[in-house]
Order: C-alpha cells, then structure tokens, then sequence
C-alpha cells in the first residue's frame, strides 16, 4: 500500500507496537515512514511522522526578541483614587 509521500506503510500487531511503542514511533519520527498497527491483520490506528508545516512553525516563541517593553506594566494606567467602586 502506497501514502501521499509514496512510502510504504509498515504493519506492525498491536501487541508488538505496545511492547516496543518508544522505538517504533521514534523510527517513524526519523524515517518519516508511516506505520500501521494491526490486530488480527485489521488495521487499527496509523501512526505518522509530522509534517513540516506542523513541526516548523510552532507560534510558542514565534515573537521572541521581537518586542520591547516601554515603561512600567506593573503600575494601574489610571489613578485608583478616581475608580468609584474603591471609594467605598
């Protein structure tokens, strides 16, 4: 059987792909080849590598050194004295 990527789906029993699962889905992360898990010879789940898309652009940190902080944060922009619901 052929993917989109034309690699060729390993099939692997589910008793193997728990007995081994760290292994396995490293390969697959350095392959980047598919892997099908399989109980009885019926698939069950396919296992496959990120795409690049995916994997390259993550927004965590995307904006890192790009910004910088003016004045103070901390501090309420306005006077508290003028919040009527703290005059209470």
């Amino acid at each position: 059987m052929k993917t989109r990527n034309r690699k060729h789906i390993r099939e692997v029993a589910v008793s193997q792909f728990k007995a081994k699962c760290l292994a396995l889905l490293t390969e697959v992360s350095k392959t980047h080849t598919p892997l099908r898990v399989t109980r009885r010879g019926q698939p069950i789940a396919d296992v496959v590598p990120p795409s690049a898309e995916e994997h390259g652009n993550s927004w965590i940190g995307s904006m890192s050194g790009r910004m910088e902080i003016l004045g103070d944060v901390v501090s309420p922009v306005i006077d508290p004295r003028t919040i009527e619901a703290l005059n209470d």
